[in-house]
């Protein structure tokens, strides 16, 4: 099978269909966040969207979430006074219905019914961002930081979305975000989301296998040089940090990919193509990489 034609049969397995149970529950499950949202601050009017893989258009079966805006008037003082208060209210507000883990500037959601009968609240793929907007006109907004030098963070949902939703590599982006899953890079995915569109702003027009083979050559040789800085807020962010903690990994990982590639080909990086596989068939898929991961050499090979 041609490499290309190979990479759209594994986007397209790690692509949900409309009416999958994996959406369904998550829209339902954010109704449910919203609606305990409203009810506790109903004079505050918060921008409550979805942001995230789910706004960006780059999410994939194997790894999924659903970031949550929860964003008030920056004149408006019900949900706290200062952004801590604001973080630590919203976190008060969710944790009546539901467990939370606290973040450094996300809350994650989960379901409190299930740790009788798990003995842990199951994950609901959801994460929720309190901030205040800077001024009137909605767009910039200030986020609580929990960890790192900086208290608060300045930031603009609709500028990373635009980023990469419109970057023109969001295939490559979608592949890069599995590769980082199935072999444990340890990546954030803001930065590896990045990393790809940069790395890429010459290469649009390139196949997806030429795109994916030059983004592994550049994290191979110049692990040292890479950079990237965050479109929103690029003087007042540093992203480096995150960045230096995978460099190596980056590297070395990237440089077995090429090896397996030139050796043993293209299915030994990703396995076999899915789309056509019924949703069983997809969960055994998921279970056995989650298996595997732990070989990030040819996780697809019983052999490696």
């Amino acid at each position: 099978m041609d490499p290309n034609e190979y990479l759209t049969k594994i986007l397209a397995g790690q692509t949900f269909r409309d009416d999958d149970p994996e959406l369904k529950d998550l829209r339902k499950r954010r109704k449910d966040i919203e609606d305990t949202l409203r009810g506790h601050f109903s004079s505050s009017d918060p921008s409550i969207r979805w942001g995230g893989s789910m706004a960006k258009e780059t999410m994939i079966r194997e790894a999924y979430d659903g970031d949550m805006t929860c964003y008030f008037p920056h004149d408006e003082a019900e949900a706290g006074t200062t952004l801590e208060e604001i973080y630590d209210n919203v976190a008060e507000a969710l944790a009546e219905d539901f467990a939370v883990e606290r973040k450094a500037s996300a809350l994650r959601v989960k379901d409190p019914s299930t740790n009788e009968s798990k003995g842990f609240a199951e994950d609901l793929h959801i994460d929720v961002v309190p901030g205040r907007f800077v001024n009137d006109d909605g767009e910039d907004v200030f986020l609580h930081r929990t960890t790192g030098d900086k208290e608060r963070l300045k930031t603009n949902l609709q500028v990373h979305i635009d980023h990469i939703r419109d970057s023109g590599v969001r295939p490559a982006v979608r592949l890069m975000k599995l590769w980082n899953v199935r072999n444990a890079v340890g990546a954030k995915t803001f930065v590896l989301e990045l990393l790809v569109v940069t790395l890429l702003k010459d290469r649009k027009s390139a196949s997806i296998s030429k795109q994916l083979e030059h983004v592994w050559t550049e994290f191979r040789d110049h692990s040292t040089d890479l950079a990237v800085e965050d479109p929103a807020n690029p003087s007042g962010n540093d992203l480096k940090p995150q960045l230096d903690q995978v460099r190596h990994r980056l590297a070395s990982i990237a440089s077995t990919t090429l090896s397996t590639i030139e050796n043993s080909g293209w299915e030994a990086v990703f396995g076999p193509a899915d789309d056509d596989r019924d949703q069983g068939d997809r969960k055994a898929a998921l279970k056995a990489a989650a298996v595997h991961v732990s070989n990030p050499t040819r996780p697809w090979r019983s052999d490696a």
